[in-house]
């Protein structure tokens, strides 16, 4: 692996540090406090090409490499994290998941229009009753004639309200059946399909977050991705990508609070000293220094893997794992270096601590991914045994 970036990942990284700073820092504290998703900025960051990130030249994308995808997404999480969570929902799991297994007239019909920011996508698998028992889904899709006919509801889904085009996973067999779920692609306009009230959460406020219904809802049967039956795997192999996204926002969370905590640290005095001439504050920053540095070299190993068309299962998990503890575990110790100014909202750092937590939770759950983990080494194990 070269740890060191090229001139040209160089210019993007800047280019989006730029992008950020003069339109996201200005605006994050009005849009956490309306709780309000800024449609206008996803507008402008599809001129960008940041909505298009992992989308051929073809179909209008950037083509990014990981490597650049994941310095979008961790740039725009130094800013707000919330916004990095939607563009990363957008490019990892609606967008890549029509690219990853869509026919060439579904790529052809969508992709363009995701890519560009005219659409705003989203990906709906998560119900009431299937977190990360996603095989149990109650949603339903059964064949009429040439078209699907949708039933049921999904929860807690990103753009839920705002989106235009929607990937759904619906079971098409038996529950618990690996092969008894299909995915679909679903527009907004469709008729019995509607959404629930914006999700009041923690953090993350200037991310839509909502519930889906389905009520007969008629989709041709060109709407179907893949093969049926393939829904589950599917979404599997997108969930491998989208935790690699997850851990750059974890990332950005984690180094947007470090720096935070270093600038304060550096200029508060206490005692006639600055507070990081003090060993308990010193100790403090060079762990969060160390822990991002670790945290980092894991997500560079999972994009490295998936660069060389390698399963990154097990790294994407270590990765999503390892960041979004560590961003939970800094950004507190940002909000306790602060002390009483890091409890208000005059400092960015209590938003990174309330942001922080979704990390640890969205797209497999640490223990989910602990799991996931200690599978992979089983597995390594039986091969050599």
């Amino acid at each position: 692996m070269n740890f060191n970036p090229s001139e040209s990942e160089k210019k993007f990284t800047d280019s989006v540090k730029n992008f950020a700073q003069e339109n996201i820092a200005p605006y994050y504290q009005e849009w956490d406090e309306k709780e309000a998703f800024p449609r206008t900025l996803f507008e402008q960051m599809g001129k960008k090409g940041y909505t298009g990130a992992l989308v051929p030249e073809q179909y209008q994308g950037s083509a990014l490499s990981y490597f650049q995808y994941v310095s979008l997404i961790s740039e725009i999480a130094q800013k707000d994290p919330s916004i990095a969570l939607s563009v990363a929902a957008h490019n990892s799991l609606c967008s890549n998941h029509i690219l990853s297994f869509g026919s060439d007239e579904q790529k052809n019909r969508w992709l363009p229009q995701l890519a560009s920011g005219q659409y705003m996508g989203a990906w709906a698998l998560t119900e009431h009753n299937t977190g990360s028992d996603a095989k149990n889904m109650h949603t339903t899709a059964y064949k009429d004639g040439n078209e699907w006919v949708l039933n049921g509801q999904k929860n807690f889904i990103t753009q839920g309200i705002s989106s235009d085009v929607l990937v759904v996973i619906a079971r098409t067999g038996e529950k618990r059946d690996h092969h008894g779920m299909s995915a679909f692609i679903l527009e907004r306009n469709t008729p019995g399909f509607s959404s629930g009230m914006k999700i009041k959460k923690l953090g993350m406020h200037a991310s839509e977050t909502a519930e889906l219904f389905f009520n007969n809802c008629r989709l041709p049967e060109n709407h179907c991705l893949g093969k049926v039956g393939e829904g589950f795997m599917q979404a599997m192999k997108i969930l491998d990508d989208g935790r690699i996204s997850i851990g750059a926002v974890a990332l950005g969370i984690a180094k947007g609070a470090f720096e935070n905590a270093l600038r304060y640290a550096q200029k508060r005095e206490q005692f006639s000293k600055p507070i990081a001439s003090f060993q308990a504050i010193s100790f403090k920053l060079a762990q969060m220094a160390t822990k991002i540095e670790a945290a980092e070299l894991l997500i560079h190993k999972a994009c490295h893997q998936k660069q060389k068309g390698c399963s990154t299962n097990l790294e994407s998990a270590m990765c999503k794992y390892y960041a979004s503890e560590v961003a939970v575990e800094i950004a507190n110790e940002a909000v306790q270096t602060l002390g009483g100014y890091g409890y208000t909202r005059d400092y960015p750092v209590e938003k990174f601590y309330r942001d922080a937590k979704l990390c640890t939770i969205g797209e497999g759950t640490s223990e989910i991914l602990q799991l996931v983990i200690c599978k992979n080494l089983l597995k390594k194990i039986a091969k050599k045994s």
